[in-house]
């Protein structure tokens, strides 16, 4: 059975402290808009690698492609400041 978008959301949240999370897609391939303190003082690999750990074997078994953006509370906060 393929995951939900709902059921990857709470595989990370299991893993990672978010502050905001949401995850669409289409059963296969997932794209995730993850914000969390814990990616504060990170490079986009090592916050990608948490998202990775979070997910742990379902990126190898259930999870055929997850795209990432991962942003701390501060940023996310400009981002969406200035996409407005």
């Amino acid at each position: 059975m393929l995951p939900t978008p709902e059921q990857i959301e709470a595989y990370i949240q299991q893993g990672i402290q978010c502050t905001y999370i949401q995850v669409e897609g289409d059963g296969q391939h997932f794209f995730a808009t993850i914000v969390s303190p814990q990616f504060e003082g990170r490079r986009l690999i090592q916050r990608h690698q948490l998202v990775y750990a979070a997910m742990g074997d379902r990126m190898k078994a259930e999870v055929h492609a997850l795209s990432i953006k991962a942003f701390t509370p501060e940023e996310y906060a400009q981002n969406s400041a200035t996409s407005k």
